[in-house]
Protein backbone atom coordinates (compact mmCIF):
# COMPACT_ATOMS: atom_id res chain seq x y z
CA UNK A 1 0.00 0.00 0.00
CA UNK A 2 1.68 3.55 -1.20
CA UNK A 3 2.28 5.52 1.76
CA UNK A 4 0.58 8.69 2.69
CA UNK A 5 2.06 11.96 1.26
CA UNK A 6 2.31 14.22 4.76
CA UNK A 7 4.62 10.57 5.66
CA UNK A 8 7.48 12.05 3.23
CA UNK A 9 9.25 13.68 6.16
CA UNK A 10 9.18 10.67 8.35
CA UNK A 11 10.23 8.42 5.69
CA UNK A 12 13.01 10.46 5.28
CA UNK A 13 14.22 10.91 8.75
CA UNK A 14 14.55 7.17 8.64
CA UNK A 15 16.44 7.56 5.19
CA UNK A 16 18.74 9.68 6.68
CA UNK A 17 19.24 7.87 9.91
CA UNK A 18 20.13 5.00 7.79
CA UNK A 19 23.47 6.95 6.80
CA UNK A 20 23.76 7.20 10.32
CA UNK A 21 23.92 3.45 10.83
CA UNK A 22 25.82 2.85 7.69
CA UNK A 23 28.54 4.98 8.81
CA UNK A 24 28.40 3.98 12.26
CA UNK A 25 28.72 0.04 10.88
CA UNK A 26 31.61 0.79 8.61
CA UNK A 27 33.27 2.34 12.03
CA UNK A 28 32.93 -0.78 13.04
CA UNK A 29 34.54 -1.96 10.12
CA UNK A 30 37.26 0.21 10.76
CA UNK A 31 38.11 -0.54 14.42
CA UNK A 32 37.72 -4.29 14.50
CA UNK A 33 39.48 -4.88 11.21
CA UNK A 34 41.99 -2.31 11.80
CA UNK A 35 44.63 -1.63 8.50
CA UNK A 36 46.46 2.15 9.24
CA UNK A 37 47.34 1.89 5.87
CA UNK A 38 43.70 1.66 4.54
CA UNK A 39 43.16 4.16 6.65
CA UNK A 40 42.73 7.37 3.92
CA UNK A 41 40.53 4.96 1.69
CA UNK A 42 37.72 4.18 4.50
CA UNK A 43 38.16 7.47 5.59
CA UNK A 44 36.89 8.26 1.77
CA UNK A 45 34.48 5.58 1.64
CA UNK A 46 32.90 6.83 5.16
CA UNK A 47 32.83 10.88 3.36
CA UNK A 48 30.56 9.01 0.57
CA UNK A 49 28.62 8.16 3.34
CA UNK A 50 28.20 11.64 4.59
CA UNK A 51 27.79 13.20 1.38
CA UNK A 52 25.08 10.93 0.54
CA UNK A 53 23.18 11.86 3.63
CA UNK A 54 23.76 15.67 2.79
CA UNK A 55 21.76 15.45 -0.38
CA UNK A 56 19.12 13.67 1.04
CA UNK A 57 19.16 16.41 3.04
CA UNK A 58 19.43 18.89 0.44
CA UNK A 59 16.18 16.98 -1.27
CA UNK A 60 14.02 17.22 1.62
CA UNK A 61 15.05 20.95 2.31
CA UNK A 62 13.95 21.93 -1.12
CA UNK A 63 10.76 20.12 -0.47
CA UNK A 64 10.30 21.65 2.31
CA UNK A 65 10.57 25.35 0.97
CA UNK A 66 7.65 24.43 -1.65
CA UNK A 67 5.22 22.98 1.04
CA UNK A 68 2.29 24.51 2.37
CA UNK A 69 1.09 22.38 4.96
CA UNK A 70 3.86 19.87 6.78
CA UNK A 71 2.78 16.88 9.08
CA UNK A 72 4.83 18.88 12.18
CA UNK A 73 6.05 22.17 12.04
CA UNK A 74 8.82 23.20 9.63
CA UNK A 75 11.48 23.87 12.50
CA UNK A 76 11.45 20.58 13.99
CA UNK A 77 11.80 19.00 10.71
CA UNK A 78 14.64 21.12 10.37
CA UNK A 79 15.95 20.38 14.07
CA UNK A 80 15.65 16.54 13.33
CA UNK A 81 16.96 16.77 10.01
CA UNK A 82 20.04 18.64 11.36
CA UNK A 83 20.16 16.14 14.50
CA UNK A 84 20.52 13.07 12.55
CA UNK A 85 22.91 14.64 9.69
CA UNK A 86 25.17 15.61 13.07
CA UNK A 87 25.21 11.93 14.36
CA UNK A 88 26.30 11.04 10.55
CA UNK A 89 28.98 14.15 10.93
CA UNK A 90 30.06 12.89 14.17
CA UNK A 91 30.95 9.63 13.17
CA UNK A 92 33.14 10.65 10.25
CA UNK A 93 35.13 13.13 12.59
CA UNK A 94 36.14 9.87 14.29
CA UNK A 95 37.85 8.67 11.53
CA UNK A 96 38.90 12.06 10.09
CA UNK A 97 40.77 12.14 13.57
CA UNK A 98 42.16 8.99 13.38
CA UNK A 99 43.77 9.41 10.27
CA UNK A 100 44.82 12.68 10.87
CA UNK A 101 46.66 12.06 14.14
CA UNK A 102 47.86 8.80 12.84
CA UNK A 103 46.45 6.17 14.33
CA UNK A 104 48.69 2.86 14.23
CA UNK A 105 47.06 0.44 16.66
CA UNK A 106 43.31 0.28 17.67
CA UNK A 107 43.04 0.79 21.65
CA UNK A 108 40.08 -1.96 23.63
CA UNK A 109 38.36 0.83 24.57
CA UNK A 110 37.95 2.47 21.38
CA UNK A 111 36.27 -1.15 20.52
CA UNK A 112 33.85 -0.79 23.25
CA UNK A 113 32.49 2.82 22.45
CA UNK A 114 32.17 1.78 18.59
CA UNK A 115 29.76 -0.89 19.63
CA UNK A 116 27.45 1.73 21.87
CA UNK A 117 27.44 3.84 18.99
CA UNK A 118 26.74 1.33 16.55
CA UNK A 119 23.74 0.29 19.08
CA UNK A 120 22.48 3.84 19.49
CA UNK A 121 22.48 4.42 15.46
CA UNK A 122 20.28 1.22 16.00
CA UNK A 123 18.07 2.38 18.46
CA UNK A 124 17.37 5.85 16.77
CA UNK A 125 16.13 4.17 13.21
CA UNK A 126 14.00 1.61 15.38
CA UNK A 127 12.26 4.98 16.68
CA UNK A 128 12.10 7.04 13.60
CA UNK A 129 10.54 4.37 12.11
CA UNK A 130 8.24 4.40 14.47
CA UNK A 131 8.33 8.25 14.47
CA UNK A 132 5.24 9.03 11.90
CA UNK A 133 2.76 6.88 14.53
CA UNK A 134 4.22 8.90 17.95
CA UNK A 135 0.91 9.82 19.22
CA UNK A 136 -0.22 6.02 19.42
CA UNK A 137 3.33 3.97 19.73
CA UNK A 138 3.94 1.98 22.21
CA UNK A 139 7.60 1.63 21.85
CA UNK A 140 8.86 4.80 20.54
CA UNK A 141 8.88 6.07 24.45
CA UNK A 142 11.13 3.31 25.68
CA UNK A 143 13.31 3.48 22.45
CA UNK A 144 14.23 6.80 23.40
CA UNK A 145 15.00 5.98 27.12
CA UNK A 146 17.38 3.21 25.19
CA UNK A 147 19.29 5.96 23.26
CA UNK A 148 19.83 7.94 26.71
CA UNK A 149 20.71 4.60 28.48
CA UNK A 150 23.43 4.39 25.98
CA UNK A 151 24.36 7.65 26.09
CA UNK A 152 25.12 7.54 29.35
CA UNK A 153 27.26 4.10 28.78
CA UNK A 154 29.00 6.34 26.23
CA UNK A 155 30.03 8.86 28.87
CA UNK A 156 30.92 6.13 31.16
CA UNK A 157 33.61 4.09 28.42
CA UNK A 158 34.72 8.13 27.53
CA UNK A 159 35.91 8.09 31.76
CA UNK A 160 37.81 4.68 31.65
CA UNK A 161 39.15 5.14 28.59
CA UNK A 162 40.48 8.13 28.76
CA UNK A 163 41.78 6.58 32.88
CA UNK A 164 43.56 4.15 31.16
CA UNK A 165 44.92 5.87 28.64
CA UNK A 166 47.09 8.07 30.82
CA UNK A 167 48.09 5.41 33.44
CA UNK A 168 48.91 3.15 31.32
CA UNK A 169 50.29 4.74 27.67
CA UNK A 170 53.33 6.15 27.58
CA UNK A 171 53.81 7.00 23.92
CA UNK A 172 53.13 10.62 24.17
CA UNK A 173 51.85 10.63 20.15
CA UNK A 174 49.69 7.53 21.37
CA UNK A 175 48.43 9.36 24.41
CA UNK A 176 47.52 12.77 21.84
CA UNK A 177 46.25 10.40 19.22
CA UNK A 178 43.99 8.79 21.39
CA UNK A 179 42.57 11.57 23.93
CA UNK A 180 40.93 13.53 20.51
CA UNK A 181 39.84 10.26 18.82
CA UNK A 182 37.89 9.34 22.12
CA UNK A 183 36.23 12.51 22.78
CA UNK A 184 35.41 12.29 18.87
CA UNK A 185 33.88 9.12 19.65
CA UNK A 186 32.09 10.08 22.43
CA UNK A 187 30.41 13.35 20.76
CA UNK A 188 28.49 10.61 18.54
CA UNK A 189 26.53 9.13 21.50
CA UNK A 190 26.06 12.89 22.49
CA UNK A 191 24.87 13.72 18.71
CA UNK A 192 22.50 10.11 18.95
CA UNK A 193 21.07 11.40 21.92
CA UNK A 194 20.24 14.90 20.57
CA UNK A 195 17.86 13.19 17.81
CA UNK A 196 16.02 11.62 20.51
CA UNK A 197 15.58 14.64 22.30
CA UNK A 198 14.48 16.49 19.49
CA UNK A 199 11.89 13.45 19.20
CA UNK A 200 10.67 13.67 22.54
CA UNK A 201 10.65 18.01 21.94
CA UNK A 202 8.15 17.01 19.03
CA UNK A 203 5.74 15.06 21.07
CA UNK A 204 5.34 16.89 23.51
CA UNK A 205 4.89 19.95 21.50
CA UNK A 206 2.35 17.98 19.78
CA UNK A 207 0.33 15.94 22.65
Amino acid sequence: MARKKNEYYYDTFVELVDYSCQAANLLNDIMNNFDAAKLHEKMEEMHAIEHAGDKARHVMIKKLVKEFITPIEREDIMALADAIDNVTDSIEDVVMRMYMFNVVNIRERALEMTKVVVKCCNSLKQALAEFHNFRKSKTLHQLIIEVNQLEEEGDRLFTEATRDLYVNCNDFKEVAAWDIAFYYLEKCCDACEDVADAIENVIMKNS
